[in-house]
């Protein structure tokens, strides 16, 4: 749909003298029907995410020094504990649109309707993510520093979303970039804001907040990965720095979001919990070890690695020694590379400094081995 244009010009003199303001318009529907089954924006918005989150994420992994394949394999276990995350902490928060008056319970399950809170998602996520790596025998915050920028990538893909379905706005506004929130009805002729189609009616001119969040998010990408490239931090203190910078910036979204949620003392809950995960994050980032993992360090004690719904496996991976228990200090066969090419193992593989000096075994015996100093 064009631009609604609002004109109020008058001839003058001979001339044309006016004020034009454009206003953003929304989509004329969020949901298309393909036979049965309806395909909608919000859904195809989230995993397209996931799908660039974990493109890239790979990418940046490879490029640290870590094995290929292990953030798909992670992502197996991260991925769903992060939608269920979401999704509760969203009905927690705003619970009265689903067990309060006049509201449906069931629709707590309607994950496609929208409302994912990126809080739960992270802590669940995040859960998740420890799960896989204890069980693929990988460093978390490592993982945790390769995927950040990525993962911001994704919520702000997944904000476009919220604009198929017209949501997440902010207070009415005259600004010129206000958008147009338009009545939808479904084929029934009922309104049906959600699923529905425009009638080209505008109900309100209000804030896009969804998209002051997504071009935020985009600014805090650039400037991770900035930082990461000029100061190659690690262990997880990238990940903090994400973590921070998004809260930072929803806190001030949240000010200006006119939906309902629940609120403590007049102010949003939202807003509590970005300032307090603000500050947790600050403090993790200046507190948590400096310097940068190896790629030594991010090399997984087992291969192969199973799939998450190969139970069996799992329990054996999760419980494999990375070492040998003889003294030699050695992989196991089936995660050394090395081994299975008959050229022996690394100084860093027999315990010694990451930096493959031969006497790192030697330091490692006598109970001298160097520290991460960052």
């Amino acid at each position: 749909m064009t631009l609604r244009v609002l004109a109020d010009s008058v001839l003058a003199d001979g001339g044309v003298s006016g004020a034009v303001l454009a206003y953003l318009p929304s989509p004329a529907r969020g949901v298309w029907q393909l036979g049965p089954f309806p395909l909608r924006a919000y859904a195809l918005c989230i995993i397209l995410g996931i799908i660039v989150a974990i493109w890239w994420g790979e990418r940046r992994w490879r490029a640290r020094g870590g094995q290929p394949g292990a953030i798909l394999d992670v992502a197996m276990f991260a991925v769903p504990f992060g939608l269920v995350g979401g999704r509760l902490y969203h009905v927690a928060t705003d619970w009265q649109k689903y067990f309060g008056a006049g509201g449906h319970p069931v629709d707590a399950l309607k994950i496609y309707q929208g409302g994912l809170g990126i809080w739960g998602a992270v802590l669940l996520g995040g859960i998740g993510a420890w799960i896989g790596c204890r069980v693929y025998k990988i460093p978390l915050p490592a993982l945790g520093d390769a995927v950040a920028p990525p993962i911001l990538l994704a919520q702000a893909i997944g904000r476009l979303g919220n604009y198929f379905n017209q949501e997440l706005y902010g207070r009415e506004t005259d600004l010129p970039w206000g958008l147009e929130i338009y009545r939808r009805v479904g084929d029934d002729g009922q309104l049906d804001m959600m699923n529905g189609g425009s009638t080209g009616v505008v109900e309100k001119i209000v804030h896009p907040t969804f998209l002051y969040e997504l071009l935020w998010n985009l600014l805090v990408v650039l400037l991770l990965v900035y930082v990461d490239r000029r100061f190659r931090i690690g262990h997880g203190r990238l990940f903090a720095l994400y973590v921070a910078g998004y809260c930072f910036g929803r806190f001030f979204v949240e000010l200006m979001r006119a939906d309902e949620a629940t609120k403590i003392a007049g102010i949003r809950i939202n807003s509590f919990t970005s300032a307090l995960v603000f500050l947790a994050a600050i403090a993790y980032f200046v507190f948590a070890t400096k310097g940068r993992e190896t790629p030594e360090q991010l090399q997984p004690g087992a291969s192969p690695r199973p799939w998450p719904w190969q139970l069996r496996a799992l329990r054996a991976a999760a419980a494999a020694p990375t070492e040998k228990s003889s003294g030699t200090g050695e992989f196991e066969k089936a995660g050394s590379a090395a081994d299975a090419a008959g050229t022996g193992t690394s100084a860093a593989e027999l315990g010694g400094h990451p930096d493959g000096s031969e006497n790192g075994s030697a330091k490692t015996n006598s109970g001298t081995a160097a520290s991460d100093k960052g």
